[in-house]
């Protein structure tokens, strides 16, 4: 005896040996346990999701003559044993016309069909009509069936199946009762394909299955089809390594050790899982689709864990690297990647392409916020530990706080005791030739009329201190013999010496919203607004350093988030409140113009605030 496929020796031969499709399978049960037939039904759905199998059930149970029943009975449950219904198993029914739209799309074969329909089964209750494809008839074809297809002879039913109802006219969909197939999920696939390998007696993987069923993309027909060929491929046994192989697709499991990468903030090792990567020659438009819909799935496992689904056979792990990765991270990394998608086709090459997406999201990954504590992975194979092997790891915990910037060396090399810092208050402006082309000096260090001022406004004593840990960034306060208290900055000196920082973008907003914090001639410690704290980045601090070493004030910065004390302003508040004056003289002086004034009272006219801009006063 020749072999048969899996998919003709396992498919469906009744309504309750169906898997899925359970609301056309409720349905077409209840009209058939009622008596309440239709004369035509359409099936529509995607391939391999069993249109023909219903019609060929549907046709059986019509034409069931198991003893008992009687001519008329009908029934939901066909009997298999009956000549009917083994003649429609074998495909040699009389009374079952199947017809393939595809081939017979001409009027002529459509006329030539309809003329037959009038005549009673030969054999079986009903005529049945199988139009398999019924999209592709022409539009005089579908003219021809309209009228037999309304009102048929009462012992013709019509079943149409169709990949594309969106062909088919409207006056014919209003005809039929139409059922949409739902594709299958994953899951159903790999539970009926294990029942079927324990019937075969095939010894099988349980991950291998999880790639037939995912490489199905919906289709039972096609896992089917793909466990057969597995079979062969490993010589009777189902392994994982060897569907991969056939497939041909990436082992999703490197695609989680790239997470776990990303997950860790360790560049280097992403760039050694890409490199691992392409020595399989993935199609990297595809692993980056992939790696979006995983964090897609890391966002639903944050959310709602329960509805995480295992498509894959990964969940565990999943819910494992969830824990790993802040909410706002995932949000993140899932935009850059449909971002970077969008910009492939305009990068050099797919891999370029790929790593520059993943280092954008280690770029823009918020810094000083506080990351959830690892955990290890439940779902690690032999891919993965070579992959993580192979790569070079960053020492920094992914939970740890970034580091500002990286040790410099001791305290001597910043500031020597026996010379004092290169930055000074002098008393006449200097002679510099940078000073010269400028046209005016460049002190760094308030006046002594605004240390006056700043003395009286904001007295020392008010200040709170800070009882926050000093970073390690910056050394412990040394006092240098002879060092000159007037040389530190305080807060009115960091007003005055931002404007004339050679600052922009992101790093001048970033220095905007800081005040100081201490400062102890080595070490400038700047505290910045908790509400800017996704700023804070240690390429702006090093840019602060260079403009401040510009200034002629040699200092380490660090910068930590934290509450600005109350009565201190940041150069942005300051900024902000000096607008906010000026605007209020504007709007004063414009309402004390006598002709504002004489046009209010004429015309009943009032002065929309908003819109006055204060001139700016040039020297």
């Amino acid at each position: 005896m020749s072999y048969q496929v899996l998919a003709r020796k396992w498919r469906p031969r009744t309504f309750h040996e169906l898997v899925g499709q359970e609301h056309v399978q409720r349905a077409l049960v209840n009209a058939l346990d009622q008596g309440r037939l239709h004369h035509a039904y359409l099936f529509t759905g995607t391939r391999g999701v069993g249109k023909t199998t219903l019609a060929r059930i549907l046709a059986k149970c019509l034409n069931c003559t198991a003893a008992g029943r009687g001519d008329e009975g009908v029934t939901s449950r066909p009997c298999g044993e009956c000549d009917s219904c083994r003649a429609i198993d074998e495909g040699r029914f009389v009374d079952l016309i199947e017809v393939d739209a595809a081939s017979r799309t001409k009027v002529e074969d459509t006329r030539e069909l309809l003329d037959n329909v009038q005549y009673a089964p030969a054999q079986g209750r009903y005529k049945v009509y199988l139009i398999d494809e019924v999209h592709m008839l022409s539009t005089h074809s579908f003219n021809a069936l309209l009228k037999t297809l309304e009102e048929p002879p009462s012992h013709v039913k019509f079943l149409l199946a169709t990949t594309d109802p969106q062909k088919l006219p409207v006056t014919v969909l209003s005809r039929c009762l139409q059922f949409t197939l739902k594709n299958m999920p994953p899951e159903r696939i790999v539970e009926h394909l294990s029942r079927v390998m324990t019937a075969e007696q095939v010894a099988y993987e349980d991950d291998a299955l999880w790639l037939l069923g995912k490489a199905a993309d919906g289709s039972m027909r096609d896992a089917m089809s793909l466990t057969d060929q597995a079979i062969a491929f490993g010589q009777g046994v189902i392994r994982r390594a060897d569907v991969a192989a056939m497939l041909g697709t990436l082992d999703h499991r490197l695609l989680l050790t790239l997470v776990e990468a990303l997950a860790e903030a360790d560049a280097a090792r992403v760039l050694s899982e890409v490199a691992s990567l392409a020595e399989q020659g993935p199609d990297f438009a595809g692993v980056l689709d992939d790696l979006t819909g995983v964090f897609h799935r890391l966002a639903i496992a944050q959310m709602v864990p329960d509805a995480l689904d295992n498509g894959h056979g990964d969940r565990d792990a999943l819910l494992a690297l969830a824990a790993r990765f802040t909410a706002e991270d995932v949000q993140l990394y899932y935009q850059i990647g449909l971002q970077g998608r969008a910009d492939m086709e305009s990068a050099p090459d797919a891999r370029t392409a790929l790593e520059m997406t993943l280092l954008r999201m280690l770029a823009f990954r918020p810094q000083g916020v506080p990351r959830p504590p690892r955990t290890p992975l439940p779902l690690r194979g032999e891919a993965n530990t070579a992959a993580a092997n192979g790569a070079s790891n960053i020492d920094t915990p992914a939970d740890a706080p970034p580091e500002v910037s990286e040790p410099r060396g001791p305290a001597s090399d910043a500031v020597t005791v026996d010379e004092p810092p290169p930055w000074e208050m002098p008393s006449e402006p200097p002679s510099a030739p940078a000073a010269a082309a400028s046209g005016e000096a460049m002190p760094s260090e308030p006046t002594e009329s605004e240390s006056t001022e700043s003395e009286s406004t904001e007295p020392e004593s008010t200040e709170p201190e800070s009882t926050e840990p000093e970073p390690a960034e910056c050394e412990p306060r040394v006092e240098a013999e002879g060092q000159d208290d007037s040389r530190v900055l305080d807060h009115a000196g960091w007003l005055a010496l931002f404007r004339r920082l050679t600052l922009s973008g992101l790093t001048r907003s970033l220095a905007a919203h800081c005040v100081v914090e201490d400062d102890d001639g080595r070490c400038l410690r700047l505290r910045l607004d908790p509400s800017q704290a996704a700023m804070n980045a240690e390429v702006h601090v090093e840019r602060i350093e260079r403009a401040l070493a510009e200034a002629g004030i040699e200092r380490r910065v660090s910068v930590e988030p934290g509450a600005i004390p109350d009565g201190v302003e940041t150069p942005k508040a300051c900024s902000d409140r000096e607008a906010a004056e000026r605007h209020a003289e504007a709007v004063e002086a414009l309402r004390g113009d006598p002709h504002i004034q004489q046009l209010e009272q004429a015309f009943d006219a009032r002065l929309l605030e908003q819109t006055v801009s204060p001139q700016t006063q040039t020297e």
